[in-house]
């Protein structure tokens, strides 16, 4: 079998040059993959191809975690019909895509994506176009031997065949899966460079398999990395959810850091991580990447607002540092450094203001948890981010002990009825006032004449 880093890129693949790979079939009784495993539905589709005379394969991801015990959460399935005779067998499917045409056979919540066989070779149809390297169009239909050559990696070039339950392999990948390897198929800068995003998903699929990236398929990532800058701005946001949202953050994150990776997602980020000598920041980006890996193991919720919080707060506190030392007032260098962060990162992942604005009140909130101002504290304890940023300080114990009294007082606030919380608050500044210094009650006084609302950072 042919070692798929001597192969040629995808260039290459273009002439008619002969494939230096070979199909192996691993039948039934020497591989794991069982029909009790597979979505129903999934199996359906298979069937009714198969029955209507097609080829029909379960593909790619599904196959590779099958083969590790894991439970695939999709089931792609490959076909040499065309996706027009898919939807003539169902019609429970629509058509979707420009840039590569596939069909969506939908059973309830359900999705089963089925592929057309991709060729290797452009027929003139216009069906397939390169811009400066990069794949934009890919609708030339070939054989399975095509279409497997042209997949990213091995251990996703993987075919399960409903006709005999054998896996069918062209590329290595069998070999791979069971060696926990992740290796480009063909030339890795040629096939970088035709998508710069499989470098992230490089990352995401090591650390999600606990798979290592093979010598060859590494070595050029930190020198291409720059290349993301030329995604589009709404995928990188994509797969920038696929890393840190489905389990595995804290690996996806250590493989981004090795790869320099991490500085081309979020590159103020990255300046702030570099530039904080301590690492209190980066122990508080890991704990808090740890505590999301947790609560998607326990099917607990996690919100993308919290999540670019957590990357983007690095940048958040480097811009406000740089704010005040210019001399700017407090709360609007809070303001001002939110908005300059979110600013500067839409430029590389675009952000959606249902979380960018989320976002910027858990931050803009944490300049509330040192007051004990009792207007203030019942205020702070209603807000709708409140849990949120309260959990967000709770993190920065990690970076910070400074913190400790604060998570502890809100922690009991929280606990407490608003009569009790009332009357800790009034013994606490009989007790000496709070810590803003003053006499709090003549301060309360002063307020109400006046007309303040004991506004915030967050207002």
């Amino acid at each position: 079998m042919g070692n798929p880093e001597t192969s040629t890129g995808s260039a290459n693949i273009i002439s008619s040059a002969p494939s230096p790979f070979s199909l192996r079939v691993i039948p039934r009784d020497q591989h794991t993959i069982s029909r009790k495993d597979i979505s129903p539905n999934a199996l359906r589709v298979l069937y009714r191809l198969r029955d209507a005379g097609f080829g029909a394969y379960l593909v790619g991801g599904a196959v590779r975690d099958l083969l590790v015990n894991g439970r695939p959460k999709d089931f792609d399935v490959a076909t040499d019909a065309t996706p027009e005779q898919v939807k003539q067998l169902f019609r429970n499917c629509r058509l979707i895509g420009r840039r590569f045409r596939l069909a969506h056979v939908v059973f309830g919540r359900e999705i089963i994506e089925v592929a057309t066989f991709r060729a290797n070779s452009d027929d003139g149809s216009g069906d397939r176009e390169m811009e400066n390297g990069m794949l934009v169009r890919d609708n030339v239909y070939g054989t399975i031997e095509d279409d497997a050559v042209r997949r990213d990696f091995t251990c996703n070039a993987l075919y399960y065949a409903i006709e005999d339950f054998s896996v069918r392999d062209y590329t290595g990948g069998f070999e791979d899966v069971q060696a926990r390897l992740m290796k480009l198929i063909g030339d890795p800068v040629q096939r970088y460079q035709e998508d710069p995003v499989r470098m992230l998903r490089a990352v995401r699929l090591a650390a999600k398999l606990g798979f290592q990236i093979e010598e060859g398929t590494a070595a050029p990532i930190p020198h291409l990395a720059n290349l993301l800058n030329e995604a589009a701005p709404a995928r990188l946001f994509e797969e920038v959810l696929k890393l840190f949202l489905s389990g595995h953050g804290v690996a996806s994150f250590e493989g981004l850091e090795r790869y320099g990776l991490f500085d081309v997602l979020f590159p103020e980020s990255g300046k702030a991580l570099k530039s904080n000598r301590t690492g209190a920041l980066r122990r508080m980006l890991v704990e808090g990447l740890a505590n999301t890996d947790a609560r998607v193991a326990n099917d607990e919720p996690v919100s993308p607002a919290f999540l670019f919080a957590l990357l983007l707060w690095p940048a958040y506190c480097r811009a406000q540092a740089s704010l005040l030392k210019q001399g700017v007032a407090p709360e609007e260098a809070q303001r001002r450094a939110a908005d300059r962060v979110t600013v500067q990162q839409l430029s590389t992942i675009a952000l959606p203001r249902r979380f960018s604005l989320p976002m910027q009140e858990i931050w803009l909130l944490q300049a509330r948890f040192s007051s004990r101002q009792r207007k203030r504290v019942f205020r702070t304890l209603t807000h709708p981010r409140f849990r949120a940023a309260f959990d967000f300080l709770a993190l920065r114990q990690v970076a910070s002990a400074e913190h400790e009294a604060d998570v502890a007082f809100w922690r009991e606030a929280q606990a407490q009825s608003g009569h009790e919380l009332e009357s800790s608050l009034d013994a606490m500044h009989t007790d000496g006032g709070d810590e803003e210094g003053g006499a709090p009650r003549k301060r309360r006084r002063r307020r109400r004449r006046t007309g303040a609302a004991g506004g915030g950072a967050a207002e």
